[in-house]
């Protein structure tokens, strides 16, 4: 275990991906592309980092014994609100349609403000303590609904502001906003500072449906985050279609498309027409391996034949920005999760094959959703940064990816913090309210 050590100190003896190193020239030493690496922090930052000497320093150190250090995970797509309600509504056939009317159901029956507010942050205190940093959440948001979890969104961003940065989008189908209340809600979510979005799938109005967002948000300057295309049918092109309407608009502001699954089922001439509209338009695409391996191509019964995601390597090999994230959690779209950024990236270099070579795709975790979320600062290890970061004991990435590494260390602003994970009993009377 490690200390605390004061506020000057040094981590000796680290292995970083090169990927994350911020304008510092030091060469890799491993095959992995891993940096082997001294850093000393001073008031909270890390104010050098240097190729890894036996020379002990002046100031007290932690030697690490080549463990893999990693900024502090950003999660940008998850559903806070939908969270750990697997208990009390769980989908016992797996499938998306159930998965829809079981949370449809249970939002009606038990969506309180006590409720969501102790779900939402019972979330945060299992991300926090394995080491994320920043948190962008979907919110459902029809009629009534919008303003109480905004407001709930509200309260735990201000409670929460020395310890995470949240973030939060609107979640509705893209219908909604062809009515006044879409509107009252484009304005509801500009009030709050935050970020536009809703569900697109096939329909005869997706096209004017897809204008009304892009207007909607040009006119209140707003970011924009669309669930597209989360099915494997070949002939869903909402992703093609929200790049074309980004480019009518000359739309400049950031735009996120999770889920994009159908790319991945359609044919190589459709892929690399997208991909270049894509790049175009300036999409970040946000894959959702969890979540898709757990929904898609799910029949009772029967042996899925594939994997659910999108053709993430087209998209990277194209220089669309590739980002990894959490999603749902011990809901009716998945049964598991634990909100851990190193479960998403391990089991996403497994589902996708992002191993032999790793290249980058550790980014995918960090600075790429940092730079999605408007957060420069956050997601990379360089001198001026906070220290911010998750410590490992694996020393290569097929030790961090074999084991599930609760024992890792999370530092924050130079200081260790406590890692020990909410206990699930805490939501009890919310699950099992018979009980009481």
């Amino acid at each position: 275990m490690l200390h605390n050590l004061g506020d000057r100190f040094w981590i000796k003896n680290a292995h970083i991906p090169f990927c994350l190193l911020e304008n510092i020239s030091i060469e890799p030493q491993t095959r992995e592309q891993l940096c082997h690496v001294d850093l000393e922090i001073n008031q909270n930052k890390i104010i050098n980092i240097i190729p890894h000497t036996s020379k002990l320093p002046e100031y007290p150190y932690i030697d690490v014994k080549k463990g893999i250090i990693f900024p502090c995970f950003l999660d940008s797509h998850t559903h806070l609100d939908k969270g750990h309600i697997w208990e009390r509504s769980p989908n016992l056939s797996g499938t998306f349609k159930e998965a829809l009317n079981t949370v449809k159901k249970d939002a009606q029956n038990n969506w309180k403000s006590d409720d969501i507010h102790r779900r939402m942050e019972f979330g945060l205190q299992c991300s926090y303590a394995q080491g994320t940093i920043a948190i962008r959440t979907h919110l459902d948001a029809f009629g009534e609904q919008a303003k109480m979890s905004f407001d709930i969104f509200k309260q735990l961003k201000d409670k929460w502001q020395n310890k995470l940065t949240l973030q939060a989008v609107s979640l509705v189908s893209l219908d909604y906003f062809l009515s006044q209340e879409g509107e009252k809600l484009a304005d509801l979510v500009a009030e709050y500072g935050q970020i536009l979005g809703g569900v697109a799938y096939m329909n005869p109005e997706i096209d004017q449906q897809l204008d009304r967002v892009f207007i909607l948000a040009k006119e209140r300057d707003l970011d924009l985050d669309f669930h597209a295309d989360e099915t494997k049918d070949s002939d869903s092109i909402c992703l093609k279609k929200i790049a074309q309407t980004a480019i009518k608009h000359q739309f400049e502001n950031k735009i996120a498309c999770g889920h994009c699954c159908s790319l991945a089922q359609q044919s190589e001439q459709l892929v690399q027409e997208t991909i270049k509209l894509v790049k175009e338009a300036n999409i970040n695409v946000i894959s959702l391996p969890l979540c898709n391996l757990y929904l898609q191509d799910r029949t009772p019964k029967q042996t899925p034949k594939w994997r659910g995601v999108t053709d993430v390597h087209a998209l990277k090999k194209q220089g669309i920005p590739v980002i990894f994230a959490s999603d749902n959690c011990r809901d009716p779209f998945y049964g598991f999760g634990n909100h851990d950024g190193l479960e998403i990236l391990k089991e996403s270099v497994r589902i996708c094959h992002l191993d032999t070579p790793y290249d980058n795709w550790v980014t995918a975790v960090n600075k790429i959703p940092a730079q999605l979320m408007k957060l420069p600062n956050l997601g990379i290890i360089g001198i001026g940064v906070n220290a911010d970061l998750v410590i490992f004991k694996a020393r290569y990435f097929s030790e961090l990816f074999a084991r599930p590494q609760s024992d890792r260390q999370v530092m924050r602003q130079g200081k260790l913090i406590d890692t020990t994970l909410p206990d699930y009993s805490q939501l009890d009377e919310l699950i099992f309210p018979y009980q009481r």
